[in-house]
């Protein structure tokens, strides 16, 4: 049976029920994709942001609103991956940011909330744009506002149905609002995993019959990140502080920068390695030590502690050791060998690193080669989380670290990942492709400071133009083009250039569409589907159309993307 309001326990109970819905919808949202390639991860990336969230509450001892708030902000924050996430995740922060100080919500405290999550959203978008889950959002707070103006004493159940039906409304209008929507025939996918949301929340509300089961997995380092740098491995004699020590600190004191600044002193006085991040009434810490406890003993004078890990650093590098000799004696070639995250002692603290993110084994190394520290195994088919970039950005011991998303996708989580870096110059390079972060790489200037090699390399970038070849996953109309499923499309950076059947024609005709007088250079890299001798036909073809521009053949080993194609 409904109240008119909720408490923390019913709270906790509506966010895991719309986050269950809306993880059992994520493939139709996926679908949703407006350009109709085998990557939509629209569904996929607000599921795994709102299940971070999630575990977060199912995990928490005592609940009250306050625990809740923070378990659903700070989850929601570190596993936000892709536009969509990162603003669902500023929804849920600036929702939890009203509710936080209530002991129970009442209408006008829903309202409100609303309000704040909208506004906590916009702020986040630098180039807000309507017909999107942000419209969907604002629309279900005006007309919680519009609701109580009208009747300050109306209902909860009618103040939500009525909000859920706003928000449909809205969202059934985003084509109107966003052409390429119409186009295609589809409504905002953002916008439709927030509403699933909001029902799957109303429903438990209502005392519906729900699943609120969610898994705890266990703390471990992300497997999306790997080590780019040097293979050589340190002996033990090297490892200083033996405990890799991690764990989040869940405030319950006052904790000014002035506090920060003890904590990270006295740390700084039991071991190295440190990074201290603190948003919103959490504080992540990182450090290397040869005492964890005393690590621990002073984190809890500021408050509860979750998610703590402590790795034997030396233990792991005599394991590391004895694996490598087996291997060299059973005569295991390099390529076999399975990819591992590093736990090596971070190098001598340097001016300037690079954080990439990257697909496909060629790429990887391309990147590699041209200085990358740390990579980030993603991209279109798996953005990478803040929290991965977090991991990233406290692997690289560098003053100031370049990221490089390369994926117009994950810019958002690396500038997310950047607010909450406090002891790192943390500059994000908004690459939308691979090629434009290579180029941003190859134009960094040591001599130069952060701010100049930045300037540079954005000016560098918007010179680059791209095409990725794929196949489509079903029938739709885009960009003037009627597409079938199994269709081979050329696609650029802002549409679709090319369809047809084949792959080696639809690659000329993107490659014709992106090369123009300015040309000089043409990259092309090619996937794990194709040889490289089916490459190199591709590339005698270019070179003997545009004998002007220098034609370079790179094995990029890209999933479902035959051939990532740069024309500079």
């Amino acid at each position: 049976m409904s109240t008119n309001t909720i408490d923390a326990s019913l709270c906790a109970r509506m966010f895991l029920a719309g986050a269950k819905n809306l993880e059992s919808k994520k493939e139709w949202i996926n679908e949703l994709n407006v350009f109709p390639v085998p990557d939509g991860d629209t569904g996929t990336n607000m599921t795994l942001t709102i299940m971070s969230a999630a575990r977060e509450v199912t995990a928490l001892e005592e609940l009250s609103m306050d625990s809740f708030a923070k378990a659903v902000s700070s989850g929601s924050l570190r596993g936000a991956r892709g536009n969509s996430g990162v603003i669902l995740s500023q929804l849920l922060r600036g929702f939890t940011k009203v509710i936080r100080s209530e002991r129970e919500i009442n209408t006008a405290v829903l309202a409100a909330s609303f309000q704040k999550a909208v506004e906590t959203a916009y702020k986040a978008v630098m180039k807000p744009k309507e017909g999107t889950i942000l419209t969907v959002a604002r629309g279900a707070a005006e007309r919680a506002v519009e609701l109580l103006e009208e009747n300050p004493d109306i209902a909860m159940e009618e103040l939500i149905a009525d909000v859920i039906a706003r928000a449909e409304e809205v969202l059934n209008r985003t084509p109107e609002m966003l052409p390429v929507l119409k186009e295609a025939g589809v409504v905002d996918s953002g916008g439709q995993g927030l509403l699933q949301v909001l029902k799957g929340a109303f429903d438990a509300y209502l005392g519906k019959e729900t699943d609120y089961a969610v898994e705890i997995q266990p703390g471990k380092p992300s497997q999306a990140a790997s080590a780019a740098g040097a293979k050589a491995e340190p002996v033990e004699a090297d490892i200083k502080f033996g405990y890799c020590t991690e764990f989040i600190i869940m405030l319950e004191k006052e904790y000014t920068h002035e506090t920060e600044l003890d904590f990270k002193a006295f740390l700084e006085s039991i071991g190295d390695s440190i990074v201290v991040v603190s948003d919103d009434g959490i504080v992540k810490v990182h450090v290397h030590t040869n005492d964890p406890g005393l690590a621990i003993q002073r984190a809890l004078t500021y408050g509860s502690l979750t998610s703590m890990k402590i790795d034997n650093m030396r233990e792991e590098h005599h394991e590391k050791v004895i694996r490598e000799a087996e291997r060299q004696a059973a005569g295991v070639p390099e390529a076999q060998k399975p990819k591992e995250e590093a736990h090596e002692t971070p190098a001598e603290l340097k001016e300037t690193g690079f954080i990439s993110v990257s697909i496909g084994e060629g790429i990887a190394d391309i990147f590699r080669d041209l200085g990358v520290d740390y990579l980030i195994e993603g991209g279109q088919t798996m953005n990478p989380s803040t929290e991965d970039m977090l991991n990233a950005i406290e692997k690289v011991n560098a003053k100031n670290i370049f990221i490089l998303p390369n994926n117009k996708n994950i810019i958002l989580a690396a500038n997310q990942a950047r607010d909450l870096t406090e002891d790192k110059n943390i500059i994000v390079v908004p690459t939308k492709t691979v090629p434009q972060g290579i180029t941003a790489v190859i134009n960094y200037v040591p001599e130069k400071s952060p701010e100049e090699n930045a300037a540079v390399m954005e000016e560098e970038i918007a010179r680059v133009k791209t095409g990725q070849l794929t196949y489509a996953v079903r029938d739709t109309h885009i960009d003037d083009k009627t597409i079938q499923a199994g269709d081979i499309m050329g696609v650029g950076d802002h549409s679709i250039l090319a369809v047809g059947k084949d792959i080696l024609p639809v690659a000329e005709e993107t490659v014709a569409l992106m090369v123009d007088e300015e040309t000089e250079l043409i990259s092309i890299y090619y996937g794990e589907d194709i040889s490289e001798d089916e490459a190199s036909v591709l590339r005698d073809k270019i070179e003997e159309q545009y004998p002007e521009c220098d034609v370079e053949l790179n094995y990029g080993g890209q999933p479902i993307y035959y051939y990532i194609i740069s024309a500079e």
